[in-house]
């Protein structure tokens, strides 16, 4: 199959999974918020949030470590490959056993001395948080069944299991109207017992599927591990500055004004999380080609897939941003009916905080594929760390929660202007380039799409009327910006070329369409 078309296909799939599970999750939410409460919501978000931020940990990481396979798969060296899957089975054990260790050690200090957690659920507290700890360990140990699930490109699997484990977990949500005894501890014990589950058929599919992923000591390469404890250790570094960043705040939130603010938080970065889906779906399926891209030696084609991602990641957010952070009071009393003081200003200015890290997020992945990470991956964690100094001296000077938030978009807007200067001295995109065809050709249409689609806001009484009006206005004026000021020749063309090649390739395999 042509790269073009997979990419397509692939990005296909998992949009369809996208679609299924971002509807399960936002119902589940609103399941287990009732189910719980909004206290031990909290606590539960507290507590396994930075399990939860796992996920994003996972995802760099697995990045990282698909960076070498699809490199070698790329390059057509499949010893290298089997070499770079076995190395890589051994650093994320190590890695994990570390992981856990630590947060064991910290949890003991911040339960008895920093989080606001009340007398009677601190022991519960303490009860999940081992049982996150644990899930920890099998997250990272996944990796490189996910990191070759991926340089496979077998993104259809990837759909499934998503929508399978959405499943689950919306199962449990169900259940916690019928739970006896502590639902809390139930609900989090069920979620670690599934990240096994998960773990264990990722391991037993990938042994079947693909022979370079058998577990051997034969292939066992110290020179290519101690290779790849780098560029995964620093690549962590970058990743565990977005876990610091987002947990740091909500502890801090939490000291000052206890656990109902949490759920609050909690509910922006769901909401992120779910609308944010299209732009990661989307750069997770362009990656693989990305790399390989550098792997056989064209880097020009690497940098233009970059520039590519930076630009359709943000305007795949766009569409569903700009409706949102306009009706967002709407959108929330329709979903959660109750929802906890702060949450539409928290979940506007994640949003956008989410729209400027996509506008310089395929940067990142160009650095990434060149592989040339250690200051780039450093400097992006001190940048991440000052949210938490600064987020302690605002509350402390008597600002309100939101001004946490909006310091945290004014550093976002300062990684995006240093990704650009890295990608430059890294792989050679210049500045100017980035400026001019994706943040100019990017804001315009954006701005105006937002100016038109504020329209009903003045013009019509809250509601789903109001609401459907303005996601159509959004969609429509910004597709028509998109199509004229957004898009060069270039970029429209092969956009065209792709679509028209995925569609008759699907047309010669189906026996109702091909009628002739």
């Amino acid at each position: 199959m042509q790269a073009a078309n997979r990419v397509v296909l692939n990005t296909g799939f998992l949009y369809g999974k996208m679609l299924i599970t971002m509807l399960i999750a936002l119902y589940a939410t609103r399941l287990v918020l009732n189910g719980l409460g909004a206290v031990d919501y909290g606590i539960f978000n507290l507590v396994a949030g930075i399990v939860a931020m796992l996920s994003f940990l996972n995802s760099s990481m697995t990045l990282s470590t698909q960076r070498y396979m699809s490199f070698f798969l790329g390059s057509g060296n499949l010893l290298q490959l089997r070499k770079a899957f076995n190395s890589g089975i051994w650093l994320h054990i190590f890695i994990s056993v570390i992981v856990v260790g630590l947060l064991e050690l910290s949890g003991i200090y911040l339960f008895n001395h920093v989080l606001n957690i009340p007398a009677d659920r601190l022991a519960t507290a303490h009860t999940i948080f081992h049982f996150m700890t644990a899930s920890a360990f099998f997250t990272i140990v996944s990796v490189p069944y996910d990191a070759m699930i991926n340089t496979h490109e077998n993104m259809l699997l990837l759909a499934i299991l998503g929508i399978v484990e959405s499943l689950i977990k919306l199962a449990l949500a169900v259940s916690l109207a019928y739970l006896g005894g502590d639902k809390l501890v139930v609900y989090s014990a069920g979620l670690a017992l599934l990240l096994v589950a998960l773990l264990l058929f990722k391991w037993s599919y990938c042994t079947v599927r693909y022979p370079e992923s058998r577990i051997s000591t034969k292939y066992f390469d110290r020179g290519l591990l101690k290779e790849m404890f780098s560029y995964s250790g620093w690549a962590m570094v970058g990743a565990s500055g977005v876990i610091a960043k987002t947990q740091g705040i909500a502890m801090v939130l939490n000291v000052f004004f206890g656990t109902v603010i949490n759920a609050a938080f909690a509910i922006a970065n769901q909401v992120n999380a779910q609308l944010s889906y299209f732009a990661v779906t989307m750069l997770q399926a362009l990656n693989p080609q990305l790399v390989k891209s550098e792997g056989s030696g064209n880097r020009e084609r690497m940098m233009m897939l970059s520039l590519m991602a930076c630009k359709f990641a943000f305007y795949l957010l766009s569409f569903f941003a700009i409706p949102a952070i306009i009706e967002m009071p709407y959108i929330l009393h329709i979903w959660l009916k109750n929802y906890p003081e702060h949450t539409v200003a928290f979940c506007r200015l994640i949003i956008a905080g989410s729209l400027v890290y996509q506008l310089s997020g395929g940067l990142q992945m160009a650095v990434q594929a060149v592989g040339r990470i250690k200051t780039f991956q450093l400097v992006l964690f001190s940048l991440l760390l000052l949210n938490i100094p600064g987020a302690y001296f605002l509350l402390k000077a008597g600002f309100p929660p939101a001004a946490v938030l909006t310091l945290s978009l004014f550093i976002e807007c300062v990684i995006a202007a240093y990704r650009a200067l890295a990608a430059k001295r890294l792989t050679g995109i210049p500045v100017r380039s980035f400026m001019v065809n994706v943040v100019w050709h990017s804001l315009l249409p954006v701005s105006v799409a937002t100016c038109i689609a504020l329209i009903p806001s003045y013009t019509m009484q809250e509601g789903f009327v109001r609401l459907l009006a303005t996601g159509c206005l959004a969609v429509v004026s910004l597709g028509v910006m998109i199509r004229f000021f957004g898009l060069s020749p270039y970029e429209l063309q092969k956009l065209v070329e792709m679509m028209s090649k995925v569609l008759a390739k699907i047309n010669r395999k189906s026996p109702v369409l091909n009628t002739n």
